[in-house]
């Protein structure tokens, strides 16, 4: 039960978000603030990742690294960095940040170095076919490999072990100054193979579950999110699928592609998003602009681990302009946007739902019916199951639906959810809510503290039943939790059992809550009768549904 497999990332442009210039011309910012207000708006979205990047020095767009040790000025200071993760940390939001490996920009010091020192440079080897017999458009007097055609990204070696040891020192160094939680590597379907498993083995030594994710568009996923490689890439498939599919009313590309990545990456959790830094925005790539409530719901319910583009939840528009990506990297004021309007509430929703129900993260996949304009699927596990059904037609459609377990009640989460506040007399238990909260701390806290020192702990299930029946009664139960933690004579994986168990425990309590108030439920249609789930729902619109047995 690794922390990103239950993450829901928002992701920050930070050199766009705050205005920055677009050139580097030396002058340093103070744009952290912002960051920092940014930050808790992802958490209060139900957001509990944030990735940011590129975030280290750069010459221009932050993909032209200078600096690999240093924040980009335009942005703020080191010092102003390590305390955002702090922040962040404090909010219990992990933090990724962009590693650019595979180029450099002109600026950094192995590539000045050569141009000053040609042949004679020690570090000649550090890039890719330099040849001293050639020429480029800045009039070098060499020519070398780049990346995507543009000499202005300076292709490294990463045969060198010098450069693969600059990284990986990097890294370190990221982690030890800043205790970042993962890297999002750029460019990662050019990255050497080698390289990537050598980070990955040196990663895991670093920090307890840290996250590597790459950048890949095209190709066969699992050549790089495997055991040896890479926790998971960028599903650029499905990115692709979710506005082709809703703009030719075609629910079965959608479908088929959900499937296809299932068969291709088995239990890996891809990274699913419907826009980012490099892409159009999905409010001007969608033909009908309601359908953008069906694709928030599509990337939280889908096998995968869903991000938020930011501003994106507010459904601003954004192409590119002329061959430019700034016109999707813009300067947004938070308080030009209202949380509660309906699209952010439903992101909210959807992700706090995301990290209360575990079949959204772990259950199995199963489509369940399937039209151009209408789709439903189950996400399952341990006899409960969570129901996706969505209809992208003008007009309401009803859909007859076979259970995939058995149940008699279906509860609308997202009607539930958003009216959580208004009901929490009925629906919630106010001191059980709270118990839940300071147990899940305790429990956290403890087992850093065991990580930090030998990792071990005596599994104990008499203890954990205890707490676990204080837990239910909402009584006091600190001394209960504590004992969980014995002779520290057994393993590591003991104690993620223990973990596992607790909040699988907890979870089972807050559905049942949710169950418990279904009179709670409103809005579109849904009935269980002659074994199949009845849903009517409006024209571009989806529900998400929690079957359950009274």
């Amino acid at each position: 039960m690794a922390w990103y497999d239950s993450a829901v990332f928002y992701h920050i442009y930070p050199l766009g978000l705050c205005g920055c210039p677009h050139d580097n011309n030396g002058e340093t910012g103070a744009h952290f603030d912002k960051l920092n207000e940014w930050a808790e708006h992802a958490k209060r979205i139900g957001c509990n990742a944030i990735y940011i990047g590129p975030l280290f020095e750069s010459g221009s767009h932050g993909y032209d690294t200078t600096d690999y040790r240093l924040v980009d000025r335009r942005l703020g200071t080191n010092d102003d960095f390590k305390q955002f993760v702090k922040n962040c940390h404090a909010n219990d939001v992990k933090v990724i940040v962009d590693g650019v490996f595979n180029h450099t920009g002109r600026d950094f010091f192995a590539f000045q170095d050569i141009k000053k020192n040609r042949e004679n440079s020690r570090y000649k080897d550090w890039y890719c076919n330099v040849n001293f017999w050639g020429n480029n458009e800045y009039n070098d007097g060499f020519s070398y490999d780049n990346w995507g055609g543009y000499n202005l990204l300076a292709k490294l070696n990463l045969w060198n072990p010098e450069v693969r040891n600059y990284h990986l020192e990097t890294v370190k160094f990221w982690v030890e100054e800043f205790d970042i939680d993962g890297i999002r590597l750029d460019a990662a379907d050019v990255l050497d193979f080698g390289f990537m498993k050598e980070l990955r083995s040196f990663c895991n030594g670093v920090k307890p579950d840290f996250w590597l994710m790459g950048e890949v568009i095209h190709g066969d996923y699992s050549r790089w999110a495997n055991n040896d490689m890479l926790h998971s890439v960028t599903n650029y498939e499905l990115h692709k699928g979710l506005y082709s599919g809703h703009n030719d009313h075609n629910y079965f590309e959608i479908a088929h592609t959900i499937k296809r990545l299932n068969g291709i990456v088995g239990d890996k959790k891809l990274y699913t998003f419907c826009d980012n830094h490099d892409v159009a925005r999905i409010y001007s790539k969608l033909n009908n602009k309601a359908h953008m409530y069906n694709v928030a719901i599509l990337v939280y319910t889908v096998p995968g681990i869903p991000s938020i583009y930011y501003g994106s939840e507010f459904g601003i528009p954004g192409n590119k302009e002329n061959g430019s990506d700034w016109n999707l990297r813009p300067d947004l004021n938070l308080a030009d946007f209202d949380e509660k309007d309906e699209l952010p509430a439903l992101y909210t929703t959807l992700g706090h739902l995301k990290q209360r129900f575990p079949e959204l993260t772990y259950g199995d996949y199963r489509e369940l019916y399937l039209t151009t304009g209408q789709f439903a699927f189950a996400r399952c596990l341990d006899g409960r199951a969570v129901v996706t059904a969505l209809n992208n037609a003008d007009n309401g459609a009803h859909m007859e639906i076979n259970l995939p377990i058995g149940a008699n009640k279906a509860v609308n989460l997202l009607t539930i959810d958003q009216t959580a506040e208004a009901q929490e007399d009925t629906c919630t238990d106010d001191a059980t809510a709270k118990a839940w909260g300071n147990a899940r701390n305790e429990l956290l806290d403890k087992a850093g503290q065991l990580v930090g020192a030998s990792g071990e702990i005596r599994y104990k299930a008499e203890d954990i039943r205890k707490a676990l029946e204080a837990l239910e009664t909402g009584a006091d139960f600190g001394q209960a939790v504590w004992n969980l933690f014995g002779n520290l004579n057994d393993t590591m994986n003991n104690m993620h059992r223990v973990i596992g168990e607790f909040e699988q425990t907890m979870h089972k309590q807050e559905r049942n809550s949710v169950a418990a108030g279904g009179d709670c439920t409103g809005g579109e249609s849904l009935e269980i009768r002659d074994g199949k789930l009845i849903v009517d729902l409006p024209a571009n619109k989806g529900v998400v549904v929690y079957l359950t047995n009274e």
